[in-house]
């Protein structure tokens, strides 16, 4: 059986907030519009020397934790719907409203990307950070990185359903 191709046509980034800490989200994914790129989570593990004074020819190893690096980037089309879908109109709204009301009452929040024709989705925990404004040139169409940084591990699970 061959192996079709995938495309990145449709895929769909989103978030919630817990309803119950420590309880991941199922429903109510709110997506994330006008989003670019989304950074690899497959990322190497450490490796960790096991080579002993028997070994003759080759160093031995054992994988180790994979490091996701810190902050992530995520490239948006800068537009004011993308501004308020990220920062929010109000001190409660947006991903940062909700993440700050969310950490406020130890709740996490949830972030998923949802790959068509792939059956699981994957979600991790994260900290968004407030958008800035992004660098701003002639003859370009105007761009923003956003960043988030992973809180907890990567699972994949089956996927969200999404807010109306």
């Amino acid at each position: 059986m061959a192996a079709i191709a995938l495309s990145s046509i449709g895929v769909k980034v989103s978030y919630a907030v817990e309803e119950t800490a420590g309880t991941r989200p199922v429903t109510g994914y709110k997506h994330i519009v006008g989003l670019k790129s989304v950074p690899a989570f497959n990322v190497a593990p450490e490796t960790y020397e096991t080579t002993t004074l028997d070994n003759t020819e080759f160093t031995t190893y054992i994988n180790g934790l994979k490091d996701l690096g810190g902050a992530l980037e995520m490239t948006a089309n800068y537009s004011q719907t993308f501004l308020d879908l990220w920062n929010g109109t109000s001190d409660t709204t947006g991903l940062m409203g909700e993440y700050k009301t969310a950490k406020a009452d130890g709740k996490a929040t949830w972030l998923c990307v949802d790959v068509p024709d792939i059956t699981k989705s994957t979600y991790f925990t994260v900290e968004p950070s407030k958008l800035g404004i992004p660098e701003i040139t002639l003859r370009s169409v105007l761009e923003i990185t956003a960043y988030i940084t992973p809180t907890g591990e990567p699972i994949d699970d089956v996927d969200p359903t999404y807010a109306v």
